[in-house]
């Protein structure tokens, strides 16, 4: 697994473990993190990913119910709901990474923590942010 990769997966866990253990960001750094022997790229990722997608979650949230049709944001799973969020933050603030990868690695992760049926509704999801994207991005 590649690095990028397990930065994402750790991101999605701390997420998840954030959101339904209803802890603080700081919290769960501390004690996610600290059991972990992690490289710095690892974590720097997964730290920036986490972080960020805590930080913007609202904002992160109302962009996926304008993209997931008849799906309300807190009714998704919660996995495939993290996972959304996770690529989402890194599809808008990490240019460095081309979005059919943030999405791919999304599908991954998804097929991965969750399901099939998963895979294609974050496909559908992501796919069609991606496709009003500014073109510098897509």
């Amino acid at each position: 697994m590649g690095s990028r990769r397990k930065s994402r997966e750790l991101a999605l866990q701390m997420m998840y473990q954030w959101e339904l253990g209803g802890h603080t960001p700081e919290h769960v750094l501390k004690t996610f993190l600290a059991s972990k022997k992690l490289d710095a790229d690892v974590e720097t990722f997964a730290r920036t990913l986490f972080e960020g997608a805590v930080g913007e979650v609202e904002a992160l949230d109302r962009a996926l119910a304008g993209r997931a049709e008849h799906w309300k944001v807190e009714r998704m799973a919660a996995v495939d709901r993290n996972v959304l969020r996770v690529a989402l933050y890194e599809l808008l603030h990490c240019p460095e990474t081309p979005p059919k990868v943030v999405i791919n690695e999304a599908l991954e992760i998804a097929r991965r923590y969750s399901g099939e049926d998963s895979v294609e509704f974050v496909n559908g999801v992501l796919d069609g942010i991606r496709k009003n994207l500014p073109a510098a991005k897509t």
